[in-house]
């Protein structure tokens, strides 16, 4: 049978574009800033703060999206012993950026960066986060650089963050990477990256934790043709993930330590939840044990499978609550990253997260044996509000224009039907969500008697309405 693709045309695509610049006015936000922040960050990209100290020799490379340019990270892995030396760059924001000035200030007021469809809203105007801060190929950057040892069994042993001035090699993509480790081609480093990556998941799992195998809707433009489809994480991403999480579990280490710092938190799920889940499990036909562990649970789930992909669905509502906690004197009472089953703090994408510029600040001075400075104790206790604001404002902007693009994608299909999963059920067990393969969506359904979860359903769409941003379907 061949494959069925929706797609926007010229004119739609257009309209697109002016319907994000609503979403946009409706939330308050920009990608352009005001003229003085630019002149700032102009002037500041010409005369950052360097350190003395010049590790150009190291030969790091950055993995990233093969459109991205802000770009945070760089790594290099080697063998050290029995046992593994990662070295970790990560952008220094704060060699451009002073306290309480323009770019300081505007930062603050935004948070982090939005993404939606091909209208990112940076954090940090383009001339820093895509140009002087950015860790691009063979230009010479100030970075904060992470030296990590991990020991044969993936666990990190030893860490250490210092300013050097480093410099990337090559800018690589995932697919690119992936094709080569598959093919076995690749550069020795990334068979080590292979290597810790899947020992870190290994340690994550004894760890007791988990990471939902849900697929990425994603809006694809070729010019002014959109698209939606579901991707899932290639294991070059997940092992790239895991050295981030090892940085920040290591970073999170120091700073409980010293009892200062900004941690990113999870609580533990309501035991009520859980007790939810296994009612779930038990109406889907999925076998859940009693004595299984619910991150043991949600790695026995394979997605591809109708009645599994509602599950892992259902088991997000065990993820909510995350935040930021800082902390000066005492350790908080909860400090824990419940899904990580461990302490972690976010350090490792400073051009696209304002918190991490704080926290990496701190564990600079614990390893320089010297005071955390003045200007970043003034807003640990006010940080946390920060990035819960911008986080809130980060879901919603993405949200509504994955609607717009919906409703845009489908308006011209209503009255079509279309195989699907419901995958949730409201109480009100004749409303729920389904998730339509081709195009990627997932969408309100309803149907005049209880929906049947976890199963494979014909739908017809109701209402398709770009100008409203939504789409419904009803049970075939």
């Amino acid at each position: 049978m061949p494959r069925r693709v929706v797609r926007v045309h010229r004119a739609d695509g257009e309209t697109l574009r002016r319907g994000i610049e609503e979403i946009q006015a409706e939330l308050g936000v920009s990608p352009e800033f005001p003229p003085e922040v630019e002149a700032a960050a102009a002037e500041a990209a010409r005369s950052p703060r360097l350190p003395d100290l010049d590790r150009t020799d190291i030969p790091f490379v950055t993995i990233d999206p093969d459109t991205a340019r802000d770009l945070d990270q760089a790594m290099h892995l080697t063998r050290d012993g029995d046992g593994y030396l990662v070295r970790y760059a990560i952008a220094d924001v704060a060699a451009f950026v002073s306290p309480g000035d323009p770019v300081d200030e505007e930062a603050h007021r935004r948070g982090e960066t939005l993404y939606g469809a091909d209208s990112k809203v940076p954090l940090h105007p383009k001339v820093l986060s895509e140009g002087a801060a950015s860790l691009l190929p063979d230009e010479v950057r100030p970075a904060l650089l992470w030296t990590i040892k991990v020991d044969r069994d993936g666990e990190g042993t030893d860490a250490f963050v210092e300013r050097a001035l480093v410099r990337s090699r090559a800018k690589l993509d995932y697919e690119s990477v992936q094709k080569e480790l598959d093919a076995g081609t690749a550069d020795e480093m990334f068979l080590l990256l292979r290597e810790v990556g899947e020992l870190r998941k290994q340690r994550e799992a004894a760890r007791g934790g988990v990471s939902l195998p849900l697929p990425e809707q994603e809006i694809d433009i070729d010019g002014d043709d959109w698209s939606l489809s579901f991707r899932t994480m290639l294991p070059v991403e997940e092992w790239n993930a895991q050295i981030s999480l090892l940085t920040g579990m290591a970073a999170a280490d120091l700073m409980i330590y010293a009892r200062v710092g900004l941690l990113r938190t999870l609580p533990p799920p309501d035991p009520r939840d859980v007790l939810r889940l296994h009612r779930t499990a038990k109406a889907l036909d999925i076998e859940w044990p009693a004595e299984q562990l619910y991150p043991d649970f949600i790695r026995s789930l394979d997605p591809s499978l109708p009645h599994h992909a509602a599950m892992v669905l259902a088991c997000t509502q065990l993820l909510r609550g995350s935040g930021y906690v800082g902390f000066n004197g005492a350790v908080p009472g909860q400090p824990e990253h419940s899904a990580l089953a461990s302490e972690y703090a976010h350090v490792t994408a400073p051009l696209r997260r304002l918190v991490d510029r704080y926290a990496l600040e701190v564990c600079l001075a614990l390893c320089a044996g010297t005071e955390v400075p003045g200007w970043v104790l003034a807003r640990l206790e006010r940080l946390p509000a920060t990035m819960q604001e911008s986080g809130q404002r980060a879901s919603r902007y993405e949200r509504t224009i994955l609607d717009l693009v919906e409703a845009a994608v489908l308006h011209k299909h209503v009255g079509e039907t279309f195989p699907g999963v419901v995958v949730s059920v409201e109480e009100d067990a004749t409303r729920g969500r389904v998730v339509i393969q081709e195009p990627a969506i997932e969408a309100a359904v309803s149907a005049p008697h209880d929906l049947p979860l976890g199963t494979d359903v014909r739908v017809r769409l109701a209402e398709a309405d770009p100008e409203n941003r939504t789409v419904k379907f009803e049970l075939a």
